[in-house]
């Protein structure tokens, strides 16, 4: 599909603006879901003029991961790019990454008992700190430099998040890094098995479990983080361009390192963002207005609150944005869309497969169906209920940047 839509692209200047409000969606919770229950004039108002839908990330029933779920939203089908998180979140911390590297994103969690008999009690270690998280991978790199000739560097991230990287003597192919995630994405269950998908990943397979073993022993002394959760195994990818797909200068305005990692892997420039506010990725984006024709906005808290199962935090994210939203509708894009990368409902604690809702503001909006930003509301648009790899139609479409199809 982005093939087609790339052959389809004009040579035209315009200004989009992406934001994505990281697992906004959700569901009733007991009666009305977050986005229901927020308050939200200027969405409310901005909704009223705009075309408005609902899209499924991936397909239908299926929960999404981020990465996955950014990629169909850049117009990238995320069947055909199954990108590990590990390589986003390692981009994203701007580890040098050569194609003899193995990256995976881990989790600082807490766990009891030992061997085939531990348990996962906290999958992200109550959120420990970034300091804390500094700390314990110091532990970790002075105690593991290397498994059977392979070396091992640890990289802190963000409070509970860390990348691990395996530096191998040669290059290393996409089969090689099929392995099951070791999270089992609920608690008071035992952690997966790394087990390998398919012949060629088998000795990564006994490489991770190795390293597994090897950092539970490291950490024995840790209260919180120790043990960890590691999943998104990956090796560098090919894949084409939002320029070269699109013709779009685009740039991205990113707190955390995955969802700058992945704007970095299709070819965006990751803006500098002073703090981790909405308020000063919105002075960024009013900087660099002139500079790019496309910006993605992304917003972490929302799922973050939704994983936690905390409603009112959720709300308040929403309420924030909201408040932001008429400093940006100042700046005059040609199109502007909100939505999310996928659901997160609090009730969950997690990801889900709900539809997402979108709206899409331009001079070209089929408007008028819709009163609110909300789950309900926004299915009654004239988008309708679509695929979220289709994202980039509607948006390039809004901006007249694609030629008509056929005789």
């Amino acid at each position: 599909m982005h093939e087609l839509r790339s052959n389809l692209t004009k040579d035209k200047k315009s200004k989009i603006v992406l934001f994505v409000l990281d697992g906004v969606g959700g569901i009733p919770y007991p009666k009305l879901t977050e986005l229901e229950s927020a308050k939200t004039p200027s969405l409310d108002k901005l909704v009223k003029k705009s075309e408005t839908g609902a899209h499924i990330p991936i397909l239908s029933g299926l929960t999404p991961g981020s990465g996955a779920a950014h990629l169909s939203l850049f117009g990238y089908d995320p069947l055909s790019y199954n990108i590990g998180r590990g390589i986003l979140e390692a981009l994203g911390l701007d580890v040098h990454v050569t194609d003899k590297d193995l990256l995976i994103r881990g989790n600082f969690s807490t766990a009891k008992g030992n061997g085939a008999k531990i348990i996962i009690t906290d999958r992200r270690a109550g959120r420990i700190t970034t300091e804390t998280n500094k700390r314990v991978i110091k532990i970790l790199q002075s105690k593991i430099k290397n498994i059977d000739g392979v070396g091992v560097e640890f990289i802190p991230g963000l409070e509970h998040r860390f990348v691990c990287k395996l530096k191998f003597k040669r290059k290393l192919e996409s089969t090689e890094s099929m392995i099951v995630d070791t999270d089992p994405e609920e608690v008071g269950v035992p952690p997966l098995a790394p087990k390998n998908i398919n012949k060629k990943s088998l000795k990564v397979s006994k490489i991770i479990t190795k390293l597994i073993s090897l950092i539970r022993i490291a950490l024995k002394n840790e209260k919180r983080a120790n043990y960890v959760l590691l999943r998104g195994f990956s090796v560098f990818p090919k894949i084409p361009t939002i320029q070269s797909l699109y013709g779009l200068r685009a740039a991205s305005i990113v707190t955390y390192p995955m969802y700058k990692g992945i704007s970095k892997l299709v070819g965006m420039t990751p803006l500098r963002v002073k703090g981790s506010s909405i308020e000063s990725q919105v002075q960024t984006l009013k900087e660099e207005f002139d500079n790019y024709d496309f910006f993605y906005f992304h917003i972490k808290k929302t799922d973050s609150f939704g994983e936690d199962g905390n409603f009112r935090e959720k709300i308040k994210v929403i309420e924030n944005f909201d408040k932001q939203l008429e400093k940006v509708l100042k700046l005059r894009f040609d199109v502007v869309c909100i939505t999310g990368d996928h659901s997160t409902p609090s009730k969950m604690k997690s990801h889900s497969w709900h539809p997402v809702p979108v709206i899409i503001n331009s001079k070209n909006s089929f408007y008028g169906t819709s009163k609110r930003f909300t789950e309900k509301e926004c299915i009654k648009g004239m988008m309708g209920l679509f695929e979220g790899k289709n994202l980039m139609n509607f948006i390039l479409a809004h901006a007249e940047m694609l030629s008509k199809f056929g005789a």
